[in-house]
């Protein structure tokens, strides 16, 4: 919701609300965006794994169901027009390939797959920000996730973070004062800006966004650290 001032008055621009379905509900991202979801009123399901209900948004309607197995919440993804995934290895690290195939690329296939066969209108998927060498088996994965949604058709918004900064993940903040050299370096200066830090606040600014302000017409649209930066206040 925003006030727009045009001509000396005050207009108030209302996004319309959405039926939202989100995998990784009960997550890092995934909780508090469903907060602020039904805070802007908009309908939320929660994908949670039986036993984590407790871990649930609060006001969001709970799906119990395993995220690698798209036939336990498939038929409990509508009515929603949005689906956005979430699901991931937690603190992504050079060592955990088996992780990222077993867990982040299943996940995807699967929520693809249901998505699709429910009608969802909108996918929004978190990947990363690429190439950077020292995560390639990362960013393979979250790659093939673009190319699963990007050949099933749907309206898509793809963000790529390359780290976002927030409680207990503050360790990057080590590489501040490199960044700041980077951008000063004509040669190094759109690595630097494409592999930046995003914050909290700002990565959950943009998935509010992009589920606020969907595609048209099947477009699939990228949105990278400057403009995960960039997003407006709601």
């Amino acid at each position: 919701m925003a006030d727009w001032t045009h001509g000396g008055s005050c207009v108030m621009i209302v996004a319309m609300p959405h039926a939202v379905f989100i995998t990784g509900a009960t997550g890092y991202l995934g909780r508090p965006l469903a907060e602020e979801l039904i805070r802007h009123g908009h309908q939320v399901k929660a994908l949670v794994r039986p036993g984590s209900e407790s871990k649930a948004p609060e006001g969001a309607e709970i799906v119990s169901g395993d995220p690698l197995e798209r036939a336990s919440f498939q038929d409990k993804i509508a009515p929603c027009d949005t689906l956005v995934q979430l699901v991931g290895v937690a603190h992504p690290g050079p060592g955990k390939k088996q992780q990222f195939l077993s867990i982040d690329l299943v996940s995807v296939q699967q929520s693809v797959a249901a998505a699709r066969d429910a009608g969802v209108r909108h996918f929004v998927y978190l990947s990363v920000a690429h190439p950077a060498p020292v995560m390639k088996d990362y960013i393979a994965v979250r790659q093939e996730g673009e190319r699963l949604i990007r050949e099933a058709g749907f309206a898509a918004t793809i963000l790529r973070p390359w780290y976002v900064l927030g409680p207990g993940h503050w360790w990057p903040v080590l590489f501040v004062p490199g960044y700041w050299i980077a951008q000063l370096v004509p040669a190094w200066r759109d690595g630097a800006r494409r592999l930046g830090l995003v914050t909290f606040s700002q990565m959950l600014r943009a998935l509010v966004d992009a589920v606020e302000h969907p595609p048209v017409d099947g477009e699939q649209r990228i949105r990278g650290v400057p403009e995960i930066r960039a997003t407006p206040s709601g």
